[in-house]
């Protein structure tokens, strides 16, 4: 499979792309984790990787998104946007994810990348915007991997995004990518609906066949004011997905990413650990995109004197909601905290009084009315990785980095624990 894959890498890639990837990730990537794990030890939190959601915009309806797509279009200009990517290459990062609304809807887009050379972004797009001259700037500016979502066949697809002949244009975006020779992925919300059409190697060879180097699959999560729930995996269905993934990644030339195991199939949650948080659309800083609640911005108060300025780097590292978020949820689960304890996430929002980031200003209710339910956390049924080389990987580079250490997940708290193994409930969290 090794072979295959560096085949692949050989015959059907941009070198010069390849090359670029390498060095800002390869080298940038791994001293920015480097850097971050020094910090830990002096007690400090600033991520290796931020994700920023540039804009609310977006041309689709999905089910179950807890973004205000539909409010008044607000974005990170490109000012602002430098001024975030070069503080947080203060403390050594090179990578940021780009998310949404739908990224490419932002009409500075390509100028962000452009100014950065030295960094390299990924962005997660349903690829509709990515037109051939798209793809050819792209191309030309060589720090950008687009990773775009395909979430079922024709049918699946209309439904799941609210609109119609939404695979097709998608497809069509993956193929603009490809004939331009970019590092393409292809992610899913792995979710009831497309399970079974998606996670089937037919598709990881589909996928392959055209070209695409990387998939991510994600899991549904029931979040924001229609969260669909009726969408959710089982625990089992999760458990299905975790050792498709490691499977696949030994058997099929292709890189599968996740983020929410180590090496030996341990759940973790990024935002727990610090490796990464959100920067959502109005620039506040968020603990993870659906966390929708945020006491920093990345932009200044008007009301605070000039010489109170204080750089990202400072706003992240002495954030109390933040600390208190990542202590929470490391003493808490594994998991996702949001969804095994959204009444515990609730008190900790009220505590510090941090304001609703959203525009439609009812993530608290929608916290209140939350499920319990289980999230990539499944004690004692744990999957390892079976390949050596994201065994490795993991090792130095992807783990808890001992933040977990000295907590009892084995119990919880939970009003209405849910066993791993337990068809999911629908009955309200008590609070």
């Amino acid at each position: 499979m090794y072979l295959k894959m560096a085949r692949r890498v050989l015959f059907e890639t941009n070198k010069r792309l390849v090359w670029k990837f390498l060095r800002i990730m390869g080298v940038g990537g791994v001293s920015s984790v480097l850097k971050y794990r020094r910090r830990l030890k002096r007690g400090e939190f600033f991520p290796p990787f931020l994700y920023v959601s540039v804009t609310n915009s977006c041309n689709l309806r999905c089910q179950g998104c807890w973004v205000d797509v539909s409010a008044k279009q607000e974005r990170i200009d490109v000012e602002a946007m430098s001024r975030l990517i070069s503080e947080a290459r203060e403390m050594g990062n090179v990578f940021f994810g780009i998310v949404g609304g739908e990224p490419f809807m932002h009409p500075q887009l390509l100028e962000i990348f452009a100014r950065h050379p030295k960094c390299y972004f990924q962005v997660f797009t349903n690829g509709h915007f990515i037109t051939d001259e798209v793809a050819r700037e792209l191309k030309r500016l060589g720090n950008v991997t687009p990773l775009v979502s395909v979430e079922g066949d024709e049918i699946t697809s209309d439904e799941r995004r609210g609109s119609g002949g939404v695979l097709n244009r998608t497809l069509n975006g993956i193929q603009n990518c490809l004939d331009n020779g970019l590092l393409t992925g292809v992610c899913t919300s792995v979710c009831q609906t497309n399970i079974d059409d998606l996670l089937d190697d037919a598709w990881i060879d589909r996928l392959i066949e055209m070209g695409v180097m990387y998939s991510w699959f994600h899991v549904y999560r029931p979040m924001g004011p229609d969260a669909r729930p009726e969408l959710c995996l089982t625990p089992e269905q999760q458990l299905r997905v975790r050792e498709f993934v490691v499977e696949t990644r030994v058997k099929k030339p292709i890189v599968v990413i996740d983020a929410y195991h180590d090496g030996q199939g341990k759940a973790l949650c990024p935002a727990a650990t610090g490796i990464s948080h959100h920067i959502n659309p109005w620039g506040g800083i968020e603990p993870c995109p659906i966390v929708q609640f945020a006491t920093e911005s990345i932009y200044d108060d008007p009301q605070s004197p000039v010489e109170e300025h204080k750089t990202l780097g400072e706003k992240i590292v002495q954030s109390e909601f933040l600390a208190g978020f990542r202590e929470l949820a490391q003493e808490t689960t594994r998991g996702c905290v949001v969804l095994e304890r959204p009444d515990l996430l609730k008190e900790l929002v009220e505590s510090h009084a941090a304001p609703d980031a959203t525009v439609r200003g009812t993530a608290l209710e929608e916290l209140e009315r939350m499920s319990v339910r289980t999230s990539q956390y499944h004690p004692d049924q744990e999957i390892p990785e079976k390949s050596w080389v994201y065994r490795l990987v993991k090792k130095f580079f992807y783990n808890d980095f001992g933040v977990y250490d000295g907590h009892d997940h084995s119990r919880t708290s939970a009003p209405t624990r849910l066993d791993a193994a337990a068809p999911i409930e629908d009955e309200p969290v008590s609070v």
